[in-house]
């Protein structure tokens, strides 16, 4: 199982970017999916996740009204939709899988399967 996360990059504060995930080795619509994020010296904290049908999202508070979260099982890609974005915004954004069902996707120890990330930085 792999996860591949690309389009992160630099962009002004208030501006916008939208980041995928490709899943490889599962489907992106089995045991949901989940976006991550680590700035230099943080833990690593939970952004949004969504469930296997795409019915049950969850955003971070910081996210919520900002960032949006959706997938394309078709092409086995989650995407994060992030406007208004701040200086605090700037980290490495992994995406993530569990491999069962029924967990709490909002738990970092919930997935097993991680990708590598993609750094978005956000200037002022």
């Amino acid at each position: 199982v792999q996860l591949q996360a690309s389009g992160g990059g630099l962009v002004q504060a208030g501006g916008s970017l939208s980041i995928s995930c490709v899943v490889t080795g599962l489907s992106s619509s089995d045991y949901g999916v989940g976006w991550f994020r680590q700035a230099p010296g943080k833990e690593r904290e939970f952004v949004a996740s969504a469930s296997w049908s795409g019915a049950t999202i969850y955003y971070a508070d910081f996210a919520k009204g900002r960032f949006t979260i959706s997938k394309d099982n078709a092409k086995n890609t989650v995407y994060l939709q992030m406007n208004s974005l701040r200086p605090d915004d700037t980290a490495v954004y992994t995406c993530a899988k569990p491999k069962v069902y029924g967990i709490d996707l909002t738990q970092e120890s919930s997935y097993v399967y991680w990708g590598q990330g993609t750094q978005v930085t956000v200037s002022s």
